[in-house]
């Protein structure tokens, strides 16, 4: 029995096929490759994989890799693959970072209106919404056990030397947009970063054999 492959938005479908993988350097393929071999491990063994990518205040990097590695999961048709994201505080998905994966075709829904909005972010017509809002890590909503941490910026890596139930941490840092908030850049350098998370997620999950 042959199994159908997930479609995704083709605006997002499109914004794949424009990654750019040679721009990844050998050392940056070296920092990758725990995720690799974690995800390549449970698939092999036909496990549940959960990852929970954290930073400090689960707000831009964390959000952008917890979508963009449930997204590629979906691409390359890797099951059970469940993504996460929290960190050492909880804040907001800053309104940036959802509105730069809007502009790369994900349907985003706001579904509260409090300080911590919930947002809804779908990338297929039939594919189960990806749940946003900003959480610490060990939150309710995000697994106890089983899961690999990766840690998306230095300061919640250095800050967290002990993630209580991760299987692996694993640090894949990523410079922090924010730095460019209330710039004529930020809209640019969002983007270039959420591109940077795009196109190392494609290449994890590009390596695995299902």
């Amino acid at each position: 029995m042959t199994t159908t492959k997930p479609s995704l938005f083709i605006e997002i479908d499109e914004f794949i096929k424009k990654l750019d993988t040679k721009t990844i350097t050998e050392d940056r393929k070296t920092v990758l490759q725990p995720l690799t071999d974690f995800i390549q491990t449970k698939v092999s063994n036909n496990e549940e994989i959960r990852i929970n990518f954290i930073c400090t205040h689960n707000s831009r990097r964390s959000h952008l890799s917890q979508v963009w590695a449930q997204t590629m999961a979906s691409y390359f048709n890797i099951k059970n693959v469940f993504c996460y994201s929290g960190g050492t505080e909880a804040t907001a998905l800053f309104p940036m970072a959802a509105e730069t994966l809007q502009k790369s075709g994900f349907k985003i829904q706001k579904l509260s209106e409090e300080n911590n909005p919930v947002y809804s972010i779908k990338y297929g017509d039939n594919e189960h919404p990806i749940i946003g809002f900003s959480k610490k890590l060990d939150d309710a909503f995000n697994p106890k056990s089983a899961f690999a941490a990766i840690m998306t910026c230095s300061q919640a890596d250095g800050g967290c030397p002990f993630i209580a139930g991760a299987e692996k941490r694993i640090p894949i840092t990523f410079e922090d947009p924010k730095a460019f908030d209330n710039t004529p850049q930020q809209a640019e350098k969002y983007n270039e970063r959420s591109i940077q998370i795009a196109t190392e997620l494609f290449y994890v999950f590009s390596q695995i054999n299902s």
